[in-house]
Parts: structure tokens; C-alpha cells; sequence
């Protein structure tokens, strides 16, 4: 599909810097990128707290606003501007998730083993004993698989090749693995 008349002619206000150009830009676009935030995070198996969507919307409007509109600019008219502000704004979204969950993942597990949180040693050495003890609960592949995802930050594909089960299997299992834990820690 082409560029259309509407969208060549706010993408020309925006490069002159029209006034209340940035602003319809923002109105027509923004429901695009939250839908490319929210389906990003749901094919990559994560969830969004509304903070996070709010946080990944705005830094793909960064993004596009960054360099005097350089995104912007680059765009050829070879398709509708939604076409490739999708792809703009997904491969941000990606990057944005993979350097995040990658720096919460690994900080999280090591702020549970020393106690980031000013737990006191005994605190921290009874939490971890009661995790090991919930961990108990599950088979040696839920365990693994559960330990993988929630503590090594790995995507169902990395579970995947390293455990050799179906891509499709290891949400099912994830869900059956927390509700077990769940109920085990509900005793």
C-alpha cells in the first residue's frame, strides 16, 4: 500500500516542524505502538506491567523524535508510514526486551542470593531454603524448565533447544509447574 495523502501530509508538518504536527502524529500512531509493544511482549512470553508499556511506548516515540526526526526522514514512501512505523517501533521494542529482561533476570537472581533487599543472612538462607523446598515439589523437568525461565531469564526457544521439548510445550508447562508451586505454598 502507498503512502497515503493524509499520512505524507503530517509526515511533511512534522519535518518542518509544524505547529500541533508532533501532536497529531502522536494521536494517529500511538494506538499502533502500544499494539506493537503489547503484541512484542506476548510472542516474546512476556509480561508487561502498564508502567513497562507506558515506558516502551514512549521510548519508540523517543526514538522517532531523536535526531530531528531521523526515523522519520528515512522513510521512503515505499509503503504506508504505519507499515514502517511497525517495524521501527518492534525492532525498538525487541531490543528494549531482550537488554531488559536480560538485566532484570540475571539482577534478580543475584539480589535474591545476596540479599540486595537488606534481608538479613537468616532471612535470605530461610527464603532460599523454602524456595528449594517448593522446587522439591515439582518432577526434575518442571524444575529445570521453571529454573530456566524464571531465573536464567531464557526465552521458550532457549528452553527448547537446551531441554529438546516442543517450543509449544514449555508454556503448558510453565503454568502447570507455577500452579503447583502455588498450591505448595498455600499449605
Amino acid at each position: 500500500m502507498a503512502l497515503s495523502d493524509i499520512d505524507r501530509n503530517l509526515l511533511e508538518r512534522c519535518l518542518a516542524r509544524k505547529p500541533r504536527a508532533w501532536e497529531d502524529f502522536v494521536d494517529r500512531f500511538t494506538g499502533l505502538v502500544i499494539h506493537v509493544v503489547n503484541h512484542t511482549a506476548r510472542c516474546r512470553s512476556i509480561m508487561l506491567s502498564s508502567a513497562d508499556r507506558e515506558d516502551l511506548t514512549a521510548d519508540v516515540l523517543l526514538a522517532i523524535v531523536r535526531d530531528d526526526f531521523a526515523v522519520l526522514r528515512h522513510f521512503r514512501g515505499k509503503s504506508s508510514l504505519a507499515t514502517y512505523l511497525t517495524v521501527v517501533a518492534r525492532r525498538i521494542v525487541v531490543r528494549k526486551l531482550v537488554d531488559t529482561r536480560t538485566a532484570t533476570s540475571l539482577g534478580a537472581a543475584a539480589d535474591a542470593v545476596a540479599g540486595a533487599d537488606g534481608a538479613s543472612s537468616e532471612q535470605r538462607i530461610t527464603d532460599r531454603e523454602e524456595v528449594e523446598q517448593l522446587m522439591e515439589q515439582l518432577d526434575d523437568s518442571e524444575a529445570a524448565v521453571v529454573r530456566m525461565y524464571h531465573l536464567e531469564g531464557k526465552t521458550y526457544q532457549e528452553i527448547s533447544r537446551t531441554t529438546g521439548m516442543p517450543t509449544n510445550s514449555v508454556g503448558p508447562m510453565l503454568t502447570r509447574a507455577r500452579a503447583k508451586l502455588r498450591n505448595a505454598g498455600a499449605r
